[in-house]
């Protein structure tokens, strides 16, 4: 019985680690491709062409280097959008990582007659997908002269951002109440509390926030293709990499496309890694209460 269980137990792990591993290729495998399409020094991608066999997998080993990434820093706006992309996700994550906080700290420490009210209809309105302003916001920013525009983004992609309390709220909810109580014996007003007392206690709630606020302005597409539109300076990167897949462009820009892609993974990749585990540390701790 027991051998019988055990070379069960061996089949069906032998299984599953057969199964992840397959999946785990077939979702690096792109990660991989890009990568090293982006060292090849080829003018352009063949495989873009209809009437150009498709070709190797992987590059030959002598078609490597580093002229694709030399040319997206001296020869495109690839440096404007990176920056453009920085100054809209820095800006963003400030005011976002601010909004949440606070708002998650006034939902768990506060109690008001309409804080119940407050919190289910930031709930519902959490559930409807963003994209689904974007053309009102479209138009709210042409009334006020923003559209096409830096500042406009930012304030859409931070705008709303209190309504993301919710894991904040949950972790603040494990922070005793004991310590707001000493506080105000002590003198302190709920704002020393907040800033002094709480957020140095939170800081793995704060990394997650930080984070999350840092990453959506950094990937998204949808609305800056919206609100840019046609103004080349503004673009973010998302926008301008996607301005290099026109039909008409493709075949030369397609280079600049894959080294691009690469360069704007690196720095948030290499953040989320290193602050990976504070993020684990909010998102658990944030779950345990709503």
């Amino acid at each position: 019985m027991i051998k019988s269980y055990k070379l069960r137990r061996f089949f069906a792990n032998t299984f599953i680690y057969i199964t992840l591993a397959v999946m785990g290729l077939i979702w690096i495998f792109p990660l991989v491709w890009l990568v090293l399409h982006s060292f090849r020094i080829n003018a352009a991608d063949p495989s873009i062409a209809p009437s150009v066999l498709v070709p190797r997998l992987f590059p030959a080993f002598n078609e490597y280097g580093i002229d694709n990434y030399v040319l997206l820093f001296t020869e495109t706006n690839f440096p404007r959008w990176f920056l453009n992309t920085l100054f809209v996700a820095t800006c963003s994550c400030i005011i976002s990582t601010l909004s949440v906080l606070m708002v998650a700290y006034a939902f768990s420490r506060l109690r008001f007659k309409a804080r119940k009210p407050f919190i289910n209809v930031g709930m519902i309105m959490g559930m409807f997908p963003g994209f689904m302003t974007t053309i009102a916001l479209y138009h709210i920013l042409g009334i006020m002269q923003l559209e096409q525009s830096l500042v406009g983004l930012i304030l859409c992609y931070s705008g709303g951002a209190g309504l993301g309390y919710l894991v904040a709220k949950g972790f603040f909810d494990t922070i005793p109440r004991a310590l707001d109580e000493a506080a105000t014996i002590d003198g302190a007003n709920r704002n020393q509390i907040f800033w002094k007392i709480i957020l140095p206690m939170s800081k793995p709630i704060v990394v997650y926030t930080v984070l999350t606020s840092f990453i959506g302005p950094w990937c998204d597409f949808i609305l800056v293709n919206i609100i840019m539109r046609d103004n080349e300076a503004n673009f973010t990167v998302a926008r301008g990499l996607y301005s290099w897949t026109d039909q008409q462009k493709i075949n030369d820009n397609y280079r600049f496309f894959l080294s691009g892609s690469v360069v704007v993974a690196i720095p948030i990749t290499a953040l989320f890694l290193y602050m990976q585990k504070y993020y684990v540390e909010g998102v658990t701790a944030g779950g345990v209460k709503g």
